[in-house]
């Protein structure tokens, strides 16, 4: 199908180690797939987490839709993800003993659906950043240099 991304969490492969994705649908209200279809939604400080066996993801902003009065939910409010029972086992297992920790990687329509990809992956340390930036600093400098000889 055609997927046409709508956000992504700029910070997520910066600040993780991401092992593997999964794709979860997402419980919203009419006015907030609205204001998503207008692009105002923002996934930078959020996160999934697991509660009473459901998986729900915190910190999503979408901001309210301008002609929705009443009908205007709180832009910050939990909310919760569609999977299966076999991956929400899998995920709790890969969570708990492991020490992984889910993370919203990007915010896109597959047909007329909205999902969610969420990477599982580890916290990276300090020195761990340091080394990424200095790869992709070397990278730079390398492809600087081809340009300069051809």
């Amino acid at each position: 199908m055609n997927n046409k991304i709508i956000a992504t969490n700029p910070t997520a492969k910066h600040n993780y180690n991401i092992i593997n994705s999964i794709e979860a649908g997402i419980a919203l209200f009419g006015t907030e797939i609205k204001s998503i279809r207008n692009g105002k939604v923002n996934l930078k400080d959020s996160y999934a987490n697991i509660k009473n066996g459901e998986i729900y993801l915190y910190n999503m902003h979408i901001s309210p839709y301008e002609q929705g009065n009443i009908f205007n939910k709180d832009p910050l409010r939990v909310r919760k993800l569609l999977l299966n029972r076999k991956e929400i086992v899998k995920l709790i297992g890969l969570i708990k003993q492991k020490g992984y920790t889910l993370v919203p990687m990007s915010l896109y329509f597959s047909g007329s659906f909205l999902k969610v990809e969420l990477g599982i992956g580890k916290g990276k340390k300090l020195y761990d950043k340091r080394e990424d930036i200095a790869k992709k600093d070397a990278e730079m400098r390398i492809k600087k240099a081809f340009k300069n000889i051809l």
